[in-house]
This record gives structure tokens, sequence and C-alpha cells, in this order.
């Protein structure tokens, strides 16, 4: 514990003077240092000669100790500051990882070659690190791009697999994909939205079981995930992932009138799932919305978080965080999926970014206090293990969301990729049954 102490103890009216003694040519000693920061008059060497010490003031033994004391106490208050910034940072993180991406190395060098394009040393290194950026979600384009044509025979006949890039109305270029069902006829639409810091193609294999089961696969990557534009994993409001959802979705409605549509989201992309269908506008569009660990309440390493998180992304949103454990909490129970997931160089695996960290904590707090309007149908799928968003916010939801059609389902033991645990089959057939009665129910009421 620091105390403070007073740098005049009550029992003294005035510090007293003291005259510097003679001494040698030598480095100052802390001691020296620390007596000159002291209230005392300092007189040059070539001054002193000329001058008479003045009579000594009277006081207390006190006074210096108070002022030693003192000066300690502010010193130990600054290296407790200081401390505490560096365990704010630490902390300030929903989701952790450790892993630096070697994308993210590669910048570095481009940066420093478009300095002194523009007119001035600063705006060539913006300029730099712009082109830097585009560069390198374009090379993360061409490789989901290539991933398509890895398609296996059986696959092929099922299912068509196609690209698309999606222009924003910010500018932006979004990488979305499409899975046509082509043995069965299709009924209807799902848009899929991914996790924070994956890709849509991971869900490959999901999207075909859908495709079997008559339904037409839609998926986006969002701003700085995956193929799509932007710094990789950094997100600068999740707004806009809501935003580019909303006009996706109405071109895929476009594209396939009288068709019922379905989102479905995990994790993050749970999260910006709900708060577009808040909209009435998106509401009145859509059949219903599946969700797989949704981001309703994440759970940071420490409560004081919430409380540094916008100070610290408003000072350094683009900073990263070293964490102590390599990838985080763990979000599944099969080796392969892990290894899977993090050799994956479109998965982001460097530590995590202060902006996205505080923009899940910033929607995930605005749907708790919107959980009521919630009136869409709705499936929640969490695990009761899952470490990274909290299952009982999934409850929170089913008991509080208004609406007559909702379905909770917990697994027990499961973690948070829900969709690559070893029970992975056993959920997508929970998730395409649930599909099919809703179709089921439109077709009768049509």
């Amino acid at each position: 514990m620091i105390s403070i102490r007073p740098t005049v103890p009550a029992a003294a009216t005035i510090p007293c003077a003291r005259w510097p003694l003679p001494e040698k040519k030598k480095k100052k000693s802390p001691e020296s240092v620390r007596w000159r920061a002291t209230p005392s008059i300092y007189v040059d060497r070539a001054v002193r000669p000329r001058l008479e010490a003045p009579p000594p003031i009277p006081c207390s033994h006190g006074a210096h100790r108070g002022g030693a004391d003192a000066l300690l106490s502010l010193r130990a208050l600054r290296g407790l500051l200081l401390v505490l910034s560096g365990f704010a940072l630490q902390l300030l993180l929903p989701f952790s990882a450790d892993a630096t991406s070697a994308a993210e190395n590669a910048p570095r060098r481009e940066k420093r070659k478009g300095k002194g394009k523009g007119k001035g040393k600063g705006k060539g290194e913006v300029i730099g690190a712009r082109s830097v950026r585009d560069w390198e979600a374009k090379a993360r384009r061409g490789m989901a791009i290539r991933r398509l044509g890895r398609v296996e025979e059986e696959e092929e006949e099922r299912s068509k697999r196609e690209f698309a890039v999606f222009a924003t109305e910010r500018g932006d270029k979004l990488f979305t994909q499409s899975w046509t069902p082509l043995i069965v006829p299709t009924k209807g639409l799902v848009v899929l939205l991914h996790g924070l810091n994956e890709h849509s193609g991971r869900y490959n294999h999901f999207a075909r079981q859908l495709n079997d089961e008559g339904l037409r696969v839609y998926a986006m990557d969002w701003i700085g995930h995956g193929g799509s534009d932007g710094l990789h994993g950094y997100v600068q409001s999740l707004d806009y992932a809501v935003d580019d959802l909303k006009s996706f979705l109405k071109k895929v409605l476009e594209d396939n009138p009288s068709l019922p549509c379905f989102l479905f989201g995990h994790s993050t992309g749970g999260a910006i799932v709900l708060k577009a269908v808040l909209d009435p506008k998106i509401e009145v569009c859509v059949e219903g919305v599946v969700l797989t660990s949704p981001a309703i309440r994440v759970r940071p390493s420490h409560p004081i978080i919430p409380v540094v998180a916008p100070i610290f992304s408003m000072l350094v949103p683009k900073y990263q965080f070293r964490a102590s454990r390599r990838h985080g909490p763990p979000v599944s129970r099969d080796p392969e999926a892990l290894r899977v997931k993090y050799s994956d160089p479109l998965v982001y695996t460097g530590p995590i970014r202060v902006r996205t960290g505080n923009e899940v904590l910033r929607i995930s707090s605005y749907l708790q206090q919107n959980l009521s309007r919630v009136a869409i149908p709705v499936l929640v799928l969490h695990g009761t293990a899952d470490t990274v968003t909290d299952p009982q916010a999934s409850q929170r939801l089913y008991e509080e969301s208004s609406s007559t059609d909702k379905t909770l389902e917990l697994y027990d033991g499961l973690l948070h990729d829900l969709l690559f645990e070893p029970e992975k089959d056993d959920i997508a057939k929970d998730i395409t049954d649930w599909f099919r009665s809703r179709i089921r129910q439109r077709m009768k009421g049509d």
C-alpha cells in the first residue's frame, strides 16, 4: 500500500534551506538527485564563493524527511500508474490470440518504400500504408478465389460454388460466395455470416449440407476479414458490418424473388445478425434467424475492461495485444479442426486490435439492452463449456425475446465453434430440421 505524506509536517512552518557540501567531480548519486528535488536553494559553483552563507533557519528533522518521503511517494505513484497502464492494455481483450501473421509484418517494408511519394514525409507514409493494406487485401481475395477451384468430384455434383465481389456504399469491396443445390430444387435462402477473425470459406461443408436440404447459401466476408478489403483483423465499426449485411441481403432478395430467406450468424456474426433484424425493414424480409454461440455477452478477462476499452480504442485503435495463450481460449475439442483453423492464412491469428475488441463489447452491450425487441423466429444454439461467449446470455435472449417462435439448444460440455466440434453433424441436423419445419409452415401458409 502506498501512502502519500505531506511534504511539510504540521510541526514545521517552513522548509529549511540547505547548502550543498563541496563534492568531487563524479556522477551524481541517487541521493544527490533526490536532495536537489527537495525544497532548497541551489547556487552555481562559480558564484558560491562570493556569497556568504545566511544564518540557518531553525527547522525540525521531520521537514527533510517529509520532503524525501513525498518525493519517493510521487515516484512510486508514477511507477504504479505505468504498471496499471500496461496491465490495462493486457486486459483489454475479450478474445485473445498471440500469433503474429506474416501478412502483418510484410507491409512494414512496403510502408518505408512509400515515404516521400507525397508532399512531405507524413503524407508519403499514409499513402504507402494504404497501398500496402490494399495490396494485402487483394492477395487474400486472390487466395479465397483460388480455393473455390479445389472442389471434390462428389461435391461438384451436389452443388455449385461461385464467388462475387460486392461493393459497399463506402467504396469497400467485400468478397462473397454462394452455394447452389444441383440435385434438389431450391426451396429457400440462407445468408451466412462468419465469426470474428475467420471467413466464410470455413463453412463450405455446412453450406453443402444446407444445399442437400434445398437451401441456397450466400455468405459474405465482412470488412477486414477473409477476402474483403481492410486491414486484416481490424474493424473500425461493427455498424459497418451491420449496414453491409443489410445491403447484401437486399441484393440477395432481388436476385431470388419469392423465396423464403433466413439469416445464420456465428459468434460476433450472430451479434451482427441480431442487430440487423432489429431494423423493422429487415425483420419483414426474413423468415427467421439461427445463431450459434452468439456474442450477446463476451467474457473479458477483467471487470475493468469495459471501462478502459473505449479510451484506448480512441487513442490507439489498431494497437495489438500480446496474450498469454497462443490462440486464446479453446474453441473446439477436435484437434484437427484447431490445426486447420490456425494454419489457415485467411484466418486472422494475430493479437486482437484495440478497436476491434471494443466494438465487440459495444455491440454486445447494445444487444443486452434490446433483447426484448427480438420478435422474429429464432433458434439459438450454445455449448455450456463455451469460454468465449456466455451461454447464459443466450438463455437470457430466449427468456426476454418477444418472439412467439423461439428455441434454445444447449449442448453440455461443447465449446465455442459448434460446427467444428466432433458432434458437428448432429448440430447441423438440428439446424436443418429447424429450417425445414419453417419452410413447410411458409408453404402451408401460401
